[in-house]
């Protein structure tokens, strides 16, 4: 049913107004006298809960940063099945974002280009939000992305998630540290081992007892990505979030001109699996057994979840397939677990 919706009137859509429309709906399906319905189809089974960063969530995969920016579909998007859900990315300052058009759907490879900028209302509007969230007796563990704001050098990027974290970390379930956007002028060059150090040792302390992990991009060469994971241990984070959308195009099958309109971004979706499921094994190989280690890109069905719980991830996380499968998406992630588990049983 929803492929059929999804090709005769989403794909006709712009993308960020079909992602818009999208989230009115999961905003809707949050709300309280609305929410046991979906969760009456959806909710995880028992045995799929998971422990990692001293939390149980409900089940090992989540929706993935990018998809919630403000903190306004935590609710719904649990509703709809999925056990953890990482908001943002938000930065300090307010801001816009990039110019639309921004986000592009690469159908053939079931892929999507975003240069989004971290557009987001801030740290002190998502705080307000958070607060509201927390005082409900049923809510998703809730993950705080946190980014540089656009308009803030680099030289003074410490100060500025400091704030961040100041405002957000007495919030969050857990934080996440993100230096690997392509989408904010200079931000991957935080990932430098020599810049990276001070900056998770200042956010840490500002974070206290909250969780802190570091969002990585897939495009770094190998040795460096095992020295950032090794860096995250030595730093005393809780973990590391393996990978954030990669620069390449290598290997898609859509139409050049296509891929060229849409132009510079992130790329999300099906082609970054091989590198994702890459990238967790070298940083699972270096890091401790109880070093959480969340898995992203290119998940789709729950054998690719379990192939990354396999490879050494503690949780897995998604987004873009979510555009391709629908709202049952995470109902269908987690039934194919169970179904995968008592078969092995």
């Amino acid at each position: 049913m929803y492929s059929l919706l999804f090709r005769a009137v989403l794909s006709r859509m712009d993308p960020e107004s079909a992602h818009h429309a999208a989230m009115a709906v999961i905003r809707v399906l949050g709300a309280s006298l609305i929410a046991w319905a979906p969760r009456a189809l959806t909710a995880p089974a028992p045995s799929l809960r998971t422990t990692a960063l001293g939390l149980v969530f409900e089940s090992p995969f989540g929706v993935a940063a990018g998809f919630d920016k403000d903190v306004r579909g935590a609710r719904g998007l649990w509703a709809l099945g999925f056990g953890h859900v990482e908001v943002g990315t938000i930065t300090a300052i307010p801001q816009d974002g990039n110019p639309r058009p921004r986000l592009f759907r690469l159908i053939p490879d079931r892929a999507v280009v975003n240069r989004m900028g971290f557009n987001n209302g801030g740290a002190e509007a998502a705080a307000s939000r958070l607060e509201k969230l927390r005082q409900r007796r049923r809510r998703p563990i809730v993950g705080v992305n946190i980014g540089k704001s656009r308009v803030v050098d680099v030289e003074h990027a410490t100060d500025d998630y400091v704030r961040s974290t100041t405002l957000l970390a007495p919030l969050a379930d857990y934080l996440v540290v993100n230096v690997s956007s392509p989408n904010t002028p200079g931000l991957r060059g935080l990932q430098a081992v020599e810049t990276l150090r001070p900056l998770l040792d200042a956010v840490r302390e500002a974070a206290g007892r909250t969780p802190l992990l570091v969002k990585i991009a897939p495009d770094l060469p190998d040795d460096e990505i095992e020295a950032i994971a090794r860096l995250a241990v030595e730093a005393g984070l809780a973990g590391i979030i393996a990978t954030n959308t990669t620069i390449s195009r290598e290997g898609l099958v859509t139409d050049h001109t296509v891929v060229e309109a849409a132009g510079a971004g992130g790329l999300s979706g099906a082609p970054l699996k091989p590198r994702a499921l890459e990238v967790l094994r070298r940083v699972r190989a270096v890091v401790p057994e109880d070093f959480c280690v969340v898995s992203v890109g290119g998940v789709d069905t729950a054998d690719d979840v379990r192939e990354r719980l396999d490879a050494g991830a503690t949780l897995v996380q998604g987004y873009t397939a979510f555009l391709y499968r629908g709202p049952l998406w995470a109902r269908q992630i987690n039934r194919g677990l169970l179904t995968r588990a008592s078969g092995r049983a």
